[in-house]
């Protein structure tokens, strides 16, 4: 048999296996897997609109110490993701998982957290990605649209927010062809374009003072442009930096939900997703340490708050190149919002195939002609843009879709802990052994560090959203869906897990 042809047949089967038919159409390279990730993640979009959120705070420590502190933990939590993948690989992903190593109840609650998570991501997306257009608009063309009154910028980003979440749903709508095209290019332009970034700071940069990265400044109040309150305490500022990288790589469990769409998905899912996060951890750290070694002054910078990135690309690169950059970066950061509206939608759908959303059976079902889920599609578009315009602070919107997205990432990671070599021993291909405990407990106390730092002023709100989410979780659960929701299929094979 056709080596591609016999994956397919072994796709299919492993599918089946776990409680699910063939309903996708399955198209998607390794690559392509990677870079659906890796498009979502797009150090192009986190890395540069919330680039104030570290350095306003710390300075040059959040980079060169902060970043890779950080990351090394998001690393952790997809390599244990992976392995997950490898034994599970189905479009509900994180879902699946808890409520195959859990119970349905464990199930229920990791798919309205990622849920959650990931619709208040595709809202900083795409919110993110209309100021750094707005911002860019004003430098190439001299307008100055950002010294609109409020009333009418909250107008115009709510227009413009929507206007760019319609197209990527129609996109996302037309087929997943279409869809891999483009994030498949978004991989390549967001590689080009940050190597092109990082080597012309590095050529046209002030300094080489690797110093500055290892140095620790209060930037707080007004030394960093207002980004975060006065605070006296260095420390408590350089944790509020790391929400920086935490927010940034994020999204790599979108190679999970589209692994009813990936050939060979038992070994190219795992390797999408810690690939994904690799790839930019280091391809980030690289382009943000050498925005912070080519600015002219350090306390200049800090004071720009949000605007540093536009300051820094005014002040130290030629203008025909500037402008070229911003476009491109423009172009990555909406293919990073149309990936994240494709893994949405499909986490959207496999809830919705087992029946846990409101209007399953219309959630579910999938476009006969371009065999995507564009009910699911449709409704995640109309979401985010109701979530977009009730809560256009980014800064409160980022906060909580890492704090929903890091803990619906590390309940099945929690309880694949617990049953691992137990009542959990067909591992897939891909595995990390005996690390992978000791990953899962790295991955849950940084969860919990993670959400101690969202939770600090001036983002306290976010406690409030998380426990009112909590609580209004657990009384519709106890209250109707314990009662009313199956869960996901019960096969030979998860029924002896569940044992």
């Amino acid at each position: 048999m056709d080596p591609m042809h016999q994956d397919l047949a072994d796709d299919t089967h492993t599918l089946r296996t776990l409680g699910y038919q063939q309903e996708l159409d399955r198209r998607m390279s390794g690559f392509s897997n990677f870079a659906i990730s890796f498009s979502i993640i797009c150090i192009l979009a986190g890395g540069l609109t919330s680039f104030h959120l570290g350095f306003s705070a710390v300075g040059g420590a959040a980079i060169g110490l902060g970043w890779p502190l950080s990351c090394a933990f998001s690393l952790i939590v997809a390599a244990a993701m992976g392995q997950l993948a490898s034994a599970f690989p189905t479009a509900g992903g994180l879902y699946h998982w808890s409520a195959i190593l859990g119970g349905r109840a464990w199930g229920w609650a990791t798919a309205w957290l990622n849920l959650v998570g990931l619709i208040t991501t595709l809202a900083a997306i795409n919110v993110g990605a209309f100021a750094f257009t707005i911002g860019a608009i004003d430098k190439i063309f001299e307008m100055h649209l950002s010294s609109l009154s409020g009333t009418k910028q909250i107008v115009l980003q709510t227009v413009g927010v929507a206007l760019m979440t319609g197209s990527q749903g129609l996109v996302n709508h037309l087929g997943i062809k279409l869809t891999t095209k483009l994030t498949d290019f978004s991989g390549y332009l967001i590689m080009v374009i940050a190597t092109i970034l990082t080597g012309s700071l590095v050529f046209y940069g002030a300094s080489f003072d690797l110093s500055r990265l290892v140095s620790f400044q209060n930037f707080s109040g007004s030394a960093g442009g207002n980004v975060w309150p006065a605070n006296d305490n260095i420390l408590v500022l350089f944790a509020l930096g790391l929400l920086l990288p935490a927010y940034t790589i994020t999204g790599f469990d979108a190679s999970a939900h589209t692994s009813e769409e990936t050939k060979g998905a038992q070994y190219n899912v795992p390797r999408g997703i810690v690939r994904a996060a690799l790839v930019s951890s280091v391809g980030g750290w690289l382009m943000l340490i050498a925005m912070v070694l080519a600015m002219p002054s350090v306390t200049s910078g800090a004071a720009e708050g949000p605007n540093v990135f536009f300051w820094l690309v005014e002040q130290v690169l030629p203008k025909y190149l500037g402008n070229t950059l911003l476009i491109g970066i423009i172009i990555a950061q909406y293919i990073c919002g149309l990936a994240t509206v494709t893994s949405t939608s499909r986490m959207t759908y496999a809830f919705a195939r087992d029946g846990g959303l409101p209007f399953s059976r219309q959630l579910k079902q999938v476009s006969p002609r371009y065999l995507t889920p564009a009910s699911a599609i449709w409704t995640i578009v109309t979401l985010t843009i109701a979530f977009a315009a009730y809560t256009p602070v980014y800064t409160t919107i980022t906060v909580c879709c890492v704090i929903f997205l890091y803990i619906s990432y590390v309940i099945p990671i929690g309880l694949g802990f617990f049953v691992y070599g137990k009542s959990w021993t067909n591992f897939g291909p891909w595995t990390l052994g005996i690390w992978f405990k000791p990953a899962c407990l790295v991955a849950m106390f940084g969860c919990l560090a993670l959400i101690l730092i969202g939770i600090q002023p001036p983002n306290d709100k976010a406690l409030t959203v998380l426990l009112t989410t909590l609580v209004i979780m657990a009384v519709v659960w106890v209250g109707l869906e314990r009662h009313r929701f199956q869960g996901a299929p019960v096969t030979p094979l998860t029924n002896r897990l569940r044992k």
